[in-house]
């Protein structure tokens, strides 16, 4: 895990939210593990890059990494103290050895040196609790998946299954946590967290923009031009679409509420058309259109095309 988390994601310690964000994705499209099969350098980059991501997202938890109280894995960092501000505080332990009183305040100093802060450090190290590493883990989950939520299996380290919930309408790159389920704490802390970023497989069909889907849909010369319905795929399913009279290829059709649920949101299906040819022109059609293009000629490039 890099030590710094600026430099794993490539930014600035002036970087906005935005800017982590979209460099943690950037990293991710690129060097994924399952994109990079055997890539060793790649895994550890998307690594570093997802530890980074999950510590700057939160922006207390960034705070609290720019003061120094946290370390880029999360944990805390031990006190820093001076050594007069430990000898005035209360546990500082003082006492006089034998064969150095001659030398009067020197006595308190070996003293200090070889007896008073050797146990105070003893004394300070009993009683420990610190909470567990936590551990970071990739899953790969399918459009639909994640669109519309699942539950998803996955083998631990140490052999244990756990199911994962994928929540509805999850985002490429986003980052699941499972409370207690990383590193044991020390001294009875309590343990980590399991942090699972998933990567969402692209779909041959559907495209995602925030909650919206975005689709394109091949259709018939008769229909654009005559108009009519049709079914069209959604994330739930086939629903009818009213394609308008005199449509054109580009021309876009809007589902509202057939897109991505998440949370209170919910997106929009947006369905661009695209006006196949027939894959063979027969006689027929051809007179059709030969005569059709001599009585109602128009010119659809006219004050478009320099």
């Amino acid at each position: 895990m890099s030590d710094d988390p600026y430099a794993a994601l490539g930014l600035a310690k002036t970087a906005s939210d935005e800017e982590i964000r979209k460099a943690y994705k950037k990293i991710a499209k690129t060097s994924h593990p399952d994109l990079n099969p055997g890539d060793a350098t790649a895994a550890e980059k998307f690594k570093a890059a997802s530890a980074a991501h999950d510590l700057m997202k939160d922006p207390e938890r960034r705070r609290r990494f720019d003061a120094g109280e946290i370390d880029a894995s999360g944990q805390e960092r031990p006190e820093r103290r001076f050594y007069r501000e430990y000898a005035e505080g209360p546990e500082a332990t003082y006492h006089t050895s034998r064969g150095f009183d001659d030398f009067g305040d020197y006595s308190d100093v070996f003293s200090d040196l070889f007896g008073g802060r050797a146990r105070g450090r003893r004394a300070g190290a009993e009683g420990i609790r610190m909470r567990g590493p936590d551990a970071h883990y990739t899953l790969s989950v399918g459009f639909l998946e994640a669109a519309r939520g699942a539950t998803r299996r996955i083998t631990m380290p140490d052999g244990s299954v756990l199911d994962v919930k994928i929540p509805q309408g999850l985002a490429d790159g986003q980052t699941i946590r499972l409370r207690g389920k990383g590193g044991a704490g020390i001294g009875g802390g309590e343990a980590g967290d399991a942090l699972v970023t998933v990567t969402v497989e692209p779909h041959d069909f559907f495209a995602r923009d925030g909650e919206d889907v975005h689709v394109e849909l091949p259709i018939t010369l008769d229909e654009a031009v005559l108009g009519g319905k049709v079914e069209v795929p959604t994330v739930d399913g086939r629903v009818a679409l009213t394609i308008p009279k005199g449509a054109s290829s580009g021309r876009v059709l809007r589902l509202r509420g057939k897109g991505v649920k998440r949370g209170a949101r919910q997106g929009d299906q947006l369905v661009t058309l695209k006006v196949v040819a027939p894959p063979a022109v027969d006689a027929e059609l051809e007179e059709f259109f030969k005569g059709w293009r001599e009585r109602h000629a128009y010119d659809p490039r006219k004050g478009v095309v320099p």
